[in-house]
């Protein structure tokens, strides 16, 4: 099966072939990125660090819809949607808010966490779970303040 990476770069190829111009764009900046981010990190381009671009990428682009929202720039709103569509086809899933909240529940049980100072805690035993490359740390973060007085 080949790599996130290789099926990006088949996919440049394919949207170049096409003369589709905006998938092209995304995937060529998104390329870049990773390129960028194992130069910076001098490390070999794999999955995890792929998924890791991916992901900022998208957050930055989320953001950066919300302030165009703002703004009134319709037309760069549609194009930020377009693009972080195009990206997150080369994500994994998240999980349901149902089972992240159930993996909350445990971890404030496993460390015993009793208020918001033991917020850390509770971060700390979600990113070492199995599941922490499908959690949205942003909205754990949330629910986790949610649940501690």
């Amino acid at each position: 099966m080949a790599t996130i990476y290789e099926s990006l770069r088949a996919d440049i190829v394919t949207a170049m072939k096409a003369r589709d111009s905006v998938t092209t764009l995304a995937l060529r900046t998104a390329d870049a990125g990773i390129k960028r981010a194992a130069m910076d990190a001098n490390k070999e381009i794999e999955d995890t660090l792929v998924l890791a671009t991916l992901r900022k990428a998208v957050k930055n682009l989320a953001d950066a819809k919300v302030e165009f929202g703002k703004g009134g720039r319709a037309d760069l709103v549609a194009a930020n949607e377009a693009e972080i569509r195009t990206l997150e086809k080369y994500l994994p899933k998240g999980l349901e808010p149902a089972q992240l909240e159930a993996l909350i529940v445990a971890a404030i049980a496993e460390t015993g966490a009793v208020s918001k100072k033991d917020m850390g805690k509770v971060i700390g035993t979600l990113k070492k779970r199995p599941e922490a490359a499908l959690i949205d740390f942003g909205a754990a973060s949330k629910i986790v303040q949610s649940r501690l007085p």
